[in-house]
């Protein structure tokens, strides 16, 4: 290798991340902080592309994606794919299902790493023959039933002369067995377990896409469940527990009993705040489909100018208005680039619209000195006429997004406020699809979608989507819901209080849950 080669490929490191089982929320911290830094991500079939979403906005996204019978990219190539990603000085997080060094390859790629000189990193992560088991409420070590565990994998043809897999030591290892990938040689596996001296009635237990919403579960015999899968139409990934600790599962089964189990729903909004209502939903059981329909992006040209002079202004204001969560990191983005001492902001009173955007206001130290019960327009002008009565000649600025509704802004005038409006930011419909999420919503349909803002509705539309048939609608409040019926739709439900929590409850009601 010559030095320029080698100093080319010095520059860049591979991190060989364990994306964990599928739920986001088993990521770690140092795998998150990889997806967070990389230039070029390079995902597979087992990692939830759902973790793309913490990816800087212009970092490569790479599908590499295999499962039985379908690579995308064979393992020589995604091995060359890292060298000569990682030698062109780039950052490169290779997301791989589960923990990477567990059945994962992981140790290869290391080796060709290491072999061309590339630097790298391993970063475990929860493997799926633990967190699987967990998710469906069997421990694969307990002190009643076992002390020991075996993981061993089924992605091999027990039938050929040569096998690496000693059934019969498998067969005859006290306490709990997991097996990995071998859905399809079920049958072959728990016949050659049984001819080495496992008892036919050892209980068994499949989890497939163990921690999501989309997790199912079955359970038999060493004798039964082969059939009991084909019956099922049961498919892989799954992972497979074997041993006396399945019969726990009725006393500790969490997960699949949990509210929205079973329902999929949709969850529109930007991809910056998407994951608030997302981690709520996933709370509480459902499959969630994360559709982020508008992209948020600062206001440019005069409007951008004219932005700028009002919040260098701030001070000399009555009254400082927002009503949004994108108001008030706009409007700190800008005051930041203008003054370092968040004390020149003076001593305007602040008024907000809902309790993401007063806690907002809050991460910056600012208390808020009014806010309506209902979190729309026409609450905030009520409370401002209740509250303090006459309004002629006070100032105010209001930090808005391009083409917010006037309502507030002609009650204010109306009043004989002398009100200023800056544009802050500006929506504008999503065009990627950076986790496949609409190409599944497109396959797979869902059973609820839910709409935060009239943003939402219009460019959720303006993407090309239709609504399946017999899909429920939950909006989050008056506004967005006509909207919603501007577009010929029916409304299932709307939110009581006007807010994520209040979106959140409206959904369960409307599940039955």
């Amino acid at each position: 290798m010559s030095e320029s080669k080698a100093t080319s490929k010095s520059a860049g490191i591979v991190y060989l991340v364990g994306a964990g089982p599928g739920d986001p929320g088993l990521m770690t911290l140092r795998g998150r902080e990889c997806i967070e830094m990389a230039d070029v991500i390079l995902y597979d079939y087992l990692s939830n592309a759902d973790l793309l979403k913490w990816a800087k906005p212009e970092a490569e996204r790479i599908y590499v994606g295999k499962k039985a019978k379908d690579h995308t990219l064979p393992q020589g190539g995604i091995n060359e794919l890292l060298v000569q990603k990682a030698g062109e000085g780039k950052i490169v997080t290779r997301l791989k299902g589960g923990d990477p060094l567990v059945f994962g390859r992981g140790g290869e790629e290391a080796q060709e790493l290491r072999a061309a000189g590339v630097r790298f990193e391993i970063v475990p992560g929860i493997s799926s023959s633990i967190a699987g088991p967990a998710y469906a409420g069997i421990p694969v070590t307990h002190r009643a039933h076992n002390a020991q565990l075996t993981i061993f994998t089924g992605h091999e043809d027990p039938t050929k002369a040569e096998s690496s897999i000693d059934y019969e030591q498998i067969a005859k290892a006290p306490g709990t067995k997991v097996m990995l990938m071998g859905v399809e040689r079920l049958p072959i596996i728990t016949e050659k377990l049984q001819e080495h001296g496992l008892d036919p009635e050892t209980p068994v237990a499949l989890v497939r896409w163990a921690t999501t919403g989309n997790q199912e579960t079955v359970t038999g015999t060493i004798a039964t469940i082969a059939e009991v899968v084909e019956k099922a139409g049961f498919k892989a990934p799954a992972v497979c527990v074997i041993g006396g600790v399945v019969g726990l599962r009725d006393e500790l089964n969490w997960f699949e009993n949990r509210p929205l189990f079973g329902k999929r729903i949709v969850v529109t909004r930007t991809r910056t705040q998407i994951g608030g209502v997302s981690r709520m939903l996933r709370d509480l059981g459902a499959d969630v489909l994360e559709i982020p329909t508008i992209r948020i992006g600062r206001s440019e040209g005069d409007d951008l100018r004219g932005f700028a002079e009002m919040v260098q202004g701030a001070h000399a204001y009555d009254w400082l208005i927002f009503t949004s969560p994108n108001g008030v990191d706009y409007f700190f983005e800008m005051f930041f680039k203008l003054f370092d001492d968040i004390r020149a902001i003076g001593g305007a009173r602040i008024a907000s619209i809902g309790p993401g955007t007063t806690a907002k206001l809050k991460e910056h130290g600012l208390a808020v000195d009014l806010e309506p019960q209902k979190s729309v327009a026409e609450g905030l002008a009520e409370a401002f006429e209740k509250e303090i009565g006459s309004l002629e000649n006070l100032t105010m600025f209001w930090a808005r997004a391009e083409g917010a509704r006037d309502v507030l802004s002609q009650r204010l005038n109306d009043a004989g406020v002398m009100l200023d409006e800056g544009i802050a930011y500006r929506t504008v419909p999503e065009t990627d699809d950076p986790t496949g999420a609409v190409a599944r919503f497109k396959e797979e349909g869902a059973d609820i979608i839910t709409f935060t803002s009239s943003s939402t509705v219009d460019c959720f539309f303006e993407m090309g989507l239709e609504l399946p048939e017999g899909i429920k609608i939950a909006s989050i409040g008056p506004i967005t819901s006509d909207t919603i019926r501007n577009h010929g739709l029916t409304v299932d439900i709307e939110a009581e209080e006007h807010n994520i929590p209040g979106l959140v409850a409206a959904v369960r009601k409307l599940a039955g849950a």
